[in-house]
């Protein structure tokens, strides 16, 4: 039975950076558990990676394992914002993995099977030489069937009024496991809301750091909306912002952010830190934005869902809600 009211959060666990797709008539959600983001995962070749849930209604839902087999474990043990894509009769896993947070490198693994398990094919999407932190893959199939990732990269320059930090990028994806090598920017800080850490020691200077990180694409009468998180994902300030173009590789602007996240923001005494969303469609046909968010005494980021709206000047959301919501 299909349920018609829910009330967030919609899973009671640590599931943080909630990826959910829809696969022959149910829900999965993946996502960042407790030991992947204390980086507490078993060195065990038999150990799996990431938390998976299956639900029939995007309300109600059951653990069904973890996802993906044990990588070396050389890689690290902090292990980042799972998300699939499926294409051609498999299930492609991308994900970050790296050293507490540092070293973080794009790597992607395969299943014939939604569940999985997933096996990691042994080379990274983009090689740590080059870029020395990745994190929070996320693919994105345009109309014409190309696929794009979009993941978020370090940045010391601060020209033309952009903060140094993380931020948004994107590339085309030759195969599901090659990237084109073409990578544009897609988004960066320029707002004091989006600061992560003032006098952050990095890269062998200090910088007042700020940080723009898991994006999430939606197409909407032919423009690209690229969602994203900025902040720092501890604190109240977290919120969920977008930007908007034209064409799938950009030129995007989040003009009219300046005061703060425009689609999810905490609620004071109630919700705390909103974010990391993906979005998915609901058995009633609505868009429904899923995200994780804090409790008032920041124990645990848990799943919450909101429903999408679309207006004239742009995409809101009617939460982060704490009571009972029809859907």
């Amino acid at each position: 039975m299909v349920a018609s009211t829910y009330t967030n959060p919609v899973y009671p666990e640590y599931f943080a950076d909630p990826f959910v797709w829809q696969h022959q008539s149910i829900y999965y959600a993946i996502a960042t558990g407790p030991a992947e983001a204390a980086g507490q995962v078993d060195d065990s070749p038999k150990q799996r990676v990431f938390p998976v849930l299956q639900s029939a209604d995007l309300v109600n839902w059951q653990f069904a394992g973890n996802a993906m087999l044990r990588p070396d474990p050389a890689l690290g043990n902090n292990f980042w914002a799972p998300e699939v894509a499926y294409h051609e009769g498999l299930f492609y896993l991308y994900y970050s993995v790296g050293h507490e947070d540092k070293n973080h490198q794009l790597r992607v693994a395969t299943s014939s099977e939604p569940l999985g398990p997933y096996q990691d094919l042994g080379e990274p999407l983009v090689a740590l030489e080059t870029c020395p932190f990745a994190i929070d893959p996320s693919p994105f199939q345009d109309d014409d069937g190309q696929w794009y990732l979009f993941f978020a990269q370090d940045f010391l320059d601060t020209e033309n009024g952009v903060r140094a930090g993380t931020a948004l990028v994107v590339d085309r994806l030759l195969t599901m496991t090659k990237l084109a090598g073409e990578t544009k920017v897609v988004l960066r800080a320029r707002h004091d809301w989006q600061r992560f850490l003032s006098d952050r020691p990095m890269y062998g200077g200090v910088y007042d750091w700020h940080t723009l990180e898991g994006p999430c694409v939606r197409k909407h009468k032919n423009k690209y909306y690229c969602f994203y998180s900025g902040g720092r994902w501890e604190t109240d300030t977290y919120g969920v912002d977008y930007g908007v173009a034209d064409r799938v590789m950009g030129s995007y602007s989040d003009a009219g952010n300046e005061s703060g996240p425009r689609v999810l923001r905490s609620i004071s005494d109630r919700v705390l830190g909103p974010g990391h969303n993906s979005i998915a469609v609901s058995p009633g046909g609505q868009e429904y934005i899923i995200y994780h968010a804090w409790d008032i005494g920041m124990e645990a980021r848990r799943m919450c869902i909101d429903r999408l709206l679309w207006t004239a000047a742009g995409p809101r959301c009617n939460g982060p809600t704490w009571t009972p919501q029809q859907i």
